[in-house]
């Protein structure tokens, strides 16, 4: 089965508006196994509409703990339990997820509770068995392997761009980070590199406009994320096959369309180059 990534979110930031897309959250299918990479707002949404049943997925992986890439993993393995999961579900996270697996389980209680009594259903608590996500290999089994590489995401010190090989085929998936030469290493040879991305100018505006925060915003988005001119250096300096880009920071402006962010990844990446859509498929 030839390889293939759903990027089923790719805003960058939690907020969603009238026009946004929706925040993180990528579908990969590689090796024969069905693999949800970070569940930001709408990830149960996607996944159906990726036409993958609740109760198919066999590994999720969580690359930080922002809420734009782990809001919704609750609230989608408590609609896979009432869908028919009753097996568990391994998932690979930074530390600090089973704190987030153990409020979710107290804040469902009374329902979870009364689902068990009143309808039969297994216990909800087992069905996700959660690993520690470190830098190395996370995946190892028939034939597909996964490789995690901390990348530069302050203040956030697990945060963490993932590789997933099988059968020939590669894809690198940057996770949220700054522009860091490693990443090429990381990403050299990949069918698909889905790197995150943002246009200062557009980081500019979007400041502008805050209602909710201050400068530190700014600071943060600048020092913790890459801008499109540099994720297309590092397209080039990988020698990837295709390139798309992912958690896009504007989005939904309509002052800053394609056109800037290809003028930008141009710079450096004559490649293909896939502006990233929610429900976007790429096949490697």
């Amino acid at each position: 089965m030839t390889a293939q990534i759903t990027m089923m979110g790719v805003k960058g930031g939690p907020a969603i508006r009238p026009g946004s897309h929706m925040p993180t959250s990528n579908l990969v299918r590689i090796g024969g196994k069905t693999i949800l990479v970070d569940a930001g707002l709408g990830a149960t949404r996607g996944l159906c509409d990726a036409g993958v049943p609740l109760t198919g997925i066999d590994l999720i992986l969580i690359t930080h703990l922002h809420s734009d890439h782990y809001l919704e993993l609750g609230p989608l393995l408590h609609t896979a339990w009432v869908a028919g999961l009753n097996r568990p579900v391994p998932v690979i996270g930074p530390s600090g997820l089973r704190a987030y697996w153990d409020g979710f389980l107290d804040s469902m209680a009374f329902d979870v509770t009364l689902r068990i009594a009143d309808e039969g259903r297994v216990p909800l608590a087992p069905l996700l068995e959660i690993n520690r996500l470190s830098k190395g290999v996370v995946h190892e089994a028939e034939g597909l392997t996964i490789r995690a590489m901390r990348n530069v995401h302050p203040p956030i010190k697990e945060s963490y761009a993932l590789r997933f090989e099988c059968a020939g085929e590669s894809i690198v998936i940057s996770g949220d980070t700054a522009y860091m030469p490693e990443m090429a290493k990381f990403a050299a040879g990949a069918d698909i590199l889905v790197h995150e991305a943002m246009l200062i100018d557009g980081v500019e505006a979007l400041v502008a406009r805050m209602t909710n925060g201050d400068a530190r915003l700014r600071t943060h988005i600048l020092r913790s994320h890459t801008s499109a001119e540099d994720v297309g250096r590092i397209a080039a300096e990988a020698g990837v096959g295709q390139l798309a880009l992912t958690h896009m920071v504007p989005d939904g402006d309509p002052d800053f369309t394609e056109r800037h962010w290809i003028t930008e990844v141009r710079k450096h990446w004559a490649g293909p180059l896939h502006i990233g859509r929610d429900g976007m498929v790429l096949t490697a």
